[in-house]
């Protein structure tokens, strides 16, 4: 059976690698300690926060089939959310979320995604995969120290861009398109409270401040009592302080957020801040992934779209299927 290896456990990889199981030897390498990507929950006793991607809204039908056995398990549910946008600091619209268009949320937290369809696969945590070498006709795989972590007929990269320039053989046709996505940065901001804060919605989107999204965490199916809440940082502001001080970006965006929610959010129980480098992207033209049969290798990830959680699912999807193509067909 042909041996793949698919290195980066996000939705991504464990989309492409979930399709592909029943047809090659698949192992999955992610380097952190837990699979799941941006899809991650972030738990501090009491409290809980989805501190990647807040929830997804599926649209294309091949998503929603995805995602049908999850949502049997109750795995994924639906989060019936006030949702608001705001702009100049007052709320300028506001709709519920409902079944006829369904915003879902992992549960109890965003990475069960992950660890659901990660329980069926082989995956190697806490292994960085530094540098590829071809051998013969397949590829070695090598870790920072120079070690041998196994040797496969195809490789298949579902990192960020700016990671997989890092490992992608300079000479692949690709390299150099990888090399010119930049992918925009987030600042997350974890606020517990012992006491829930009277706000006149669950989700929210702001416009032209520093603050771009909002989220009570503690409102999703499946959570905890305490009341959570969740700032993501405006990617621009993010990309143009992403090595600041930590403290100073936590007070300023408790701060922003608190002029703009009219709340005081400095006395939260609980405060924590979470950089993401590569957390989004605008929306990209061209090919969902890339798959290259002569020399085995293949690339996807949500930069190839746009930075969304479906966005991911699509590339996995589509190179998997191109793959599993050129398999059936020698």
């Amino acid at each position: 059976m042909t041996k793949i290896a698919l290195i980066g456990a996000g939705l991504s990889g464990l989309t492409a690698a979930t399709l592909l199981k029943d047809h090659a030897e698949i192992t999955l390498f992610e380097k952190s300690r837990g699979v799941g990507g941006r899809m991650a929950t972030r738990r501090a006793d009491p409290y809980a926060f989805d501190h990647g991607a807040s929830f997804f809204h599926p649209k294309t039908d091949a998503f929603k089939k995805f995602l049908a056995p999850l949502i049997a398990e109750d795995v994924v549910q639906p989060w019936e959310a006030r949702f608001v946008e705001i702009e100049n600091r007052h709320i300028k619209s506001q709709q519920l979320w409902t079944a006829a268009h369904p915003h879902y949320v992992g549960v109890p937290g965003m990475n069960a995604v992950g660890k659901y369809l990660g329980q069926s696969l082989t995956v190697k945590t806490g292994l960085h995969v530094h540098a590829l070498a071809k051998t013969g006709d397949g590829w070695s795989l090598q870790d920072e120290q120079g070690h041998i972590l196994g040797a496969y007929d195809w490789v298949l990269c579902a990192l960020p861009a700016e990671q997989a320039t890092a490992l992608l053989p300079p000479s692949l046709p690709l390299s150099a398109d990888v090399k010119a996505v930049k992918m925009q940065g987030c600042f997350t901001v974890m606020l517990g409270f012992s006491q829930a804060l009277p706000l006149p919605f669950e989700a929210a989107l702001i416009h032209g401040e520093d603050v771009a999204r909002v989220s009570v965490e503690s409102s999703k199916p499946g959570r905890s009592d305490p009341f959570c809440l969740l700032l993501h940082a405006n990617s621009a502001w993010a990309d143009a302080h992403m090595e600041d001080d930590r403290a100073q970006i936590l007070t300023h965006l408790c701060a922003e957020a608190s002029a703009i929610l009219g709340q005081d959010l400095s006395k939260a129980d609980h405060q924590a801040l979470h950089r993401w480098r590569y957390a989004s992207l605008e929306k990209q033209e061209g090919a969902p992934y890339f798959i290259d049969a002569a020399a085995k290798i293949g690339v996807c990830g949500d930069w190839f779209l746009q930075g969304r959680v479906e966005a991911a699912f699509t590339s996995g999807m589509h190179l998997a299927h191109d793959l599993l193509e050129k398999l059936r067909h020698g």
